[in-house]
Order: structure tokens, then C-alpha cells, then sequence
């Protein structure tokens, strides 16, 4: 534990560094989203049967782009909602069902659950899509899954797909191993490193472009881009992604942390601090635990009611989080090591959220965290040569 709460005694003394890099050029444009420069889309709709890929997050100030859209006079015909549902608030991995939206009256579908894909009758009749969603800029967050299969709808029907884009929260960085193609699921469709640094338009560019979509097929896609942005910016998001994303802490905290989905510990799903706080049971150091418990978000979360004892990284501040640009991979070696549960600590799992088999035999064999960046490295190389073809936005400074 030591060892831990050095990295993050290091990171709060070194937080005051970062300001400056962060703060923007007073002669920079404030930024706004696509979804917030009306001006470049709202005549594309007029007269057309819209259909609309959202959810809480598709907000342009206080007001969601549903309600302004037909506040506007645009036809919007149908909604389709990704995991979390439409207005966000499922349980990660729940069902989401069919609905009515009762602020609009228009048909809400579900993209999340055994149809992941809009069929051809969703889409009947339909002009245009509309994708406005935030994600957070990892592979295995699963919007950008739904994305890929709702290109693959358009490429199919002929319907074009316009993209109101926004930031990437983690769009300062690229890291991890590159998803090999049988690891391939709804947490993880593409050969992309887990933080990929690009935008949800950057990425459908990246998708088209190299050809992913099914039978290599290309949609018909617009992007709306963000002004103001580009790759070094710190994005603190204005709504909460998902019920377990609750904080921008978690949001930074996500890559590193999320690996833990894929072993015996609890993430604290079922707790305030999700993402925050890493525990079991069993765990040998007793100076820190939670109970998960039952609630709207997380009805059966891993360990219910069970004490946990663990690592607390709560007290992280958020400055000094927006410092790392890399996925932390000590505590998850530091964790399994004192758990000395060998293979028992992990699950298969594990292999779909790194896109890879070999991680897991890395951490059997006792690799450093050194050793393991090191068999990542020329995958990061090629993806970066790749992704620089599809920005939008001026890069990060490496």
C-alpha cells in the first residue's frame, strides 16, 4: 500500500504544474459543441423524417437536443437509446425496453440488450440520424459500439448519419494494447488501444475509413465538429455519462481502474463512490473498506452487502488526476499480488476489456508495469499514424 500512496502523494504535489498547460488562451473561442452550433445543422433537417441516436447526455445547455429539436419544428420521428437508456439512468448492462419518451411522445427503441442494431422497419420512412451522445474516449465504454452498429444500419439502408460531435474527456492521451480480433464484443469492436484519444466523429472517420464496418461497407457520415477544441484541452464533462461514471474522478480514473471488472475484486458498484474505491473481503490490508449494497443503479452488485477492504482513491484531487496520461497498471499488480490467489484472481473476462489474452498470462507470469508497456508500444505506434489521418482537431503535444 505504501507503494500506492506515494504515486498519489506525487500526483497532489505535482498538480500546480498542470494549471497553466490547462488554462485556454484568452483569444481562444469558448467551446462549443456540435450540438450547440445549431447553425451548421438545424436547415439540413428542415422537412425531413429525423431519427435520433441519444440520451441524458445530448443536453445544449439545460435543455436536451430532443425537446429542441421539436421545439424547432423538426420532424422527429423516432429515438433510439444506447446502454443506460434514454435518459440514463439503467443499471450497467440491464435490459433496456421500448418505450414512449413523455417529454416528446416520440417512440424511444433500445439499441442495448439482444438488438444492438436498428433493423430495417426502425428505420422505415426515416431521412436522416442523428448521433448526440458524450463518451468518455475508452474502448470498452460500449457508446461507441452502438455507434459502429448504427453505421452499419445506415451503411445498409442508405441513410446518411450526422454526428453532433463532442470533446473526448481523455482526447490528451492513447494507451494500451491494441484489441486483437478474437477478443472482439460489444465492450470492445475495434483494433484500437483502450484510451484512443479522438472524438465520437473522429472515430466514425476512423471506422469508415478503414474499412470496419461490416463487409467493409462506408455510411454516408457528417460531422457537425466542436469549435474551440483541440487534443490538449481538459474537457470536465456537464453531465455524468452513466449512473457509475458519477464524477469526473471516476471518468479519469476509468482505464486504469475498470481492469478490475475482470477479476474477483469489487469496483464499488453498489456504493457513492464507484470507480473511486477497489476491494474484497479477503483483502489483507484492513485500513480502508465499503459495503456494497442494493440500489436503483446497481440491484445486484458484485460482493452485496459483503464488508471490502482496500485501496480508497477517493481523495485523489481532480487537478492532479487530470495530470496522467497513461493507464495506471499498479494497482492492479499490487492487488493481485497480495490477493496470491495465481489464475483465481482473474476471470476470462478480463481478456475481452484488454482486447487480449496475453495481459492476463503477463500478470501470471509477474511482469513489472514497465514490462508490459513495453509489448504495447508498436501497437501504439501504427494506431498513431493511423488516427492522425481522421482528426478533426489539432493534436496533443507529446
Amino acid at each position: 500500500m505504501a507503494a500506492l500512496s506515494g504515486k498519489i502523494t506525487h500526483l497532489c504535489l505535482v498538480a500546480a504544474l498542470f494549471l497553466a498547460s490547462c488554462n485556454r488562451a484568452p483569444s481562444q473561442p469558448p467551446l462549443r459543441t456540435g450540438c450547440e452550433r445549431t447553425e451548421l445543422y438545424l436547415e439540413k433537417l428542415a422537412g425531413k423524417s429525423v431519427a435520433l441516436v441519444a440520451n441524458h447526455t445530448s443536453v445544449a445547455g439545460a435543455e436536451h437536443l430532443a425537446d429542441f429539436l421539436v421545439r424547432q419544428g423538426v420532424k422527429l420521428t423516432r429515438i433510439f437509446a444506447p446502454e443506460h437508456g434514454f435518459r440514463g439512468d439503467a443499471d450497467a448492462g440491464a435490459d433496456i425496453h421500448n418505450d414512449i419518451d413523455t417529454a416528446t411522445g416520440v417512440p424511444v427503441i433500445s439499441l442495448y440488450g439482444e438488438k444492438k442494431k436498428p433493423s430495417a422497419s426502425d428505420l422505415q420512412g426515416i431521412d436522416v440520424i442523428i448521433y448526440d451522445i458524450q463518451d468518455v474516449g475508452v474502448r470498452f465504454y460500449t457508446y461507441i459500439s452502438t455507434l459502429h452498429y448504427l453505421m452499419e444500419a445506415c451503411a445498409e439502408n442508405d441513410i446518411p448519419l450526422l454526428i453532433l460531435d463532442r470533446p473526448d474527456p481523455l482526447g490528451y492521451y492513447i494507451d494500451g494494447p491494441i484489441l486483437e480480433n478474437e477478443h472482439k464484443s460489444f465492450v470492445g469492436l475495434h483494433p484500437i488501444p483502450i484510451v484512443y484519444g479522438m472524438t465520437p466523429g473522429e472515430l466514425a472517420r476512423m471506422i469508415n475509413g478503414e474499412g470496419w464496418l461490416k463487409n467493409g461497407e462506408k455510411c454516408r457520415l457528417e460531422v457537425i465538429p466542436c469549435s474551440g477544441y483541440d487534443h490538449n484541452t481538459r474537457y470536465r464533462l456537464p453531465v455524468n455519462p452513466s449512473p457509475n461514471l458519477n464524477c469526473m474522478e471516476a471518468v479519469y480514473l476509468y482505464p486504469s481502474v475498470c481492469f478490475f471488472e475482470g477479476t474477483i475484486m469489487s469496483l464499488g458498484r453498489g456504493t457513492n463512490s464507484p470507480f473511486r474505491v477497489i476491494g474484497h473481503p479477503d483483502y489483507p490490508d484492513k485500513d480502508f473498506s465499503f459495503t456494497p449494497t442494493s440500489g436503483k443503479s446497481n440491484l445486484n452488485p458484485l460482493l452485496k452487502d459483503q464488508t471490502c477492504y482496500g485501496i480508497n482513491l477517493q481523495n485523489i484531487p481532480l487537478d492532479s488526476l487530470e495530470l496522467i496520461t497513461s493507464i495506471n497498471l499498479d494497482w492492479l499488480i499490487e492487488t493481485s499480488r497480495k490477493m496470491n490467489l495465481g489464475k483465481d484472481f482473474f476471470m476470462h473476462y478480463l481478456d475481452r476489456l484488454s482486447g487480449t489474452s496475453e495481459f492476463r498470462e503477463q500478470l501470471l507470469q509477474g511482469f513489472t508495469e514497465q514490462q508490459i508497456r513495453q509489448t504495447w508500444q508498436k501497437g501504439l505506434e501504427d494506431f498513431s499514424k493511423k488516427r492522425a489521418v481522421y482528426l478533426l482537431y489539432p493534436d496533443f503535444t507529446r
